[in-house]
């Protein structure tokens, strides 16, 4: 089992790979940088929020693990 430190570290660091790739795309189909960091910011809001959820939920299944 992963501590809930860990999977919040793992979580941060992936959203702001997303962040910087969500900012770049948003700039270049919007050509505004507002916008396509407003685009980046929202979606790695909601990102980060559903990755901890998920990592968190998927450290209770035992399913799939090896042991030993």
């Amino acid at each position: 089992m992963e501590t809930r430190r860990r999977t919040l570290v793992k979580a941060v660091l992936w959203n702001v790979m997303g962040l910087a790739t969500m900012a770049i795309v948003g700039l270049i189909m919007t050509g505004s940088v507002a916008v396509g960091g407003a685009m980046a910011a929202i979606n790695t809001g909601i990102g980060l929020t559903m990755y901890v959820l998920y990592e968190r939920f998927w450290s209770r299944i035992n399913w799939g693990r090896i042991y030993g």
